[in-house]
């Protein structure tokens, strides 16, 4: 005689593996999928060979794997697959310690547009869109994959004021929050 079996359809306690499956498939997905946001125009015309190279944390908007972090810097290199190698260093002034990440970033089609995105774990990704860039590859700005990831970039520790605020205002016409950015100190 063949049992039947009794699933409880009301409280569909038998959908639940696959809701957990299905929304497992969408935050990897979610993880993996990086585009630029509308309203953001990476540049053109760029050139990773005259990117690569350290660059100097001026100013960013604060997240908590850079928070309290001063003499922050980025320092890329070409690797032969056409992707760069990034190395994130920070120093924790109350640990009194350098904080360091390594990542990949991968072009997201033509690598003449300065549109990336970079993974320091595993199979996860965030924008990292360069949005102006000065002809002799020596101040940056980055917006990430929206406008709440900031950072003003330099190739010398220090900048003239002038010159900051100037990037800041262009930095703040592309909808980037002011109030959020912090300067970033550099011995």
């Amino acid at each position: 005689m063949a049992q039947r079996m009794h699933f409880n359809v009301s409280g569909n306690t038998w959908l639940m593996p696959l809701k957990m499956l299905t929304l497992g498939a969408a935050v990897m997905a979610a993880g993996c999928a990086v585009s630029v946001p509308a309203h953001i125009q990476p540049i053109s015309n760029f050139d990773a060979a005259r990117y690569a190279g350290t660059w100097y944390e001026i100013a960013r908007i604060d997240h908590r794997f850079e928070k309290g972090l001063i003499n922050a810097n980025a320092s890329y290199a070409l690797n032969g697959d056409g992707t760069l190698k990034v190395i994130n260093r920070g120093f924790n002034p109350e640990t009194k310690e350098w904080k360091q990440v390594e990542g990949k970033a991968r072009f997201l089609g033509d690598s003449r547009v300065a549109a990336l995105k970079v993974s320091f774990f595993g199979p996860f990704y965030g924008g990292y869109n360069v949005v102006s860039l000065d002809e002799q590859y020596q101040t940056a700005l980055v917006i990430g994959q929206d406008t709440r990831y900031f950072w003003l970039l330099s190739r010398s520790k220090n900048m003239p004021q002038e010159q900051l605020h100037r990037l800041l205002q262009k930095a703040q016409a592309m909808q980037v929050d002011l109030s959020k950015v912090i300067l970033v100190q550099q011995d």
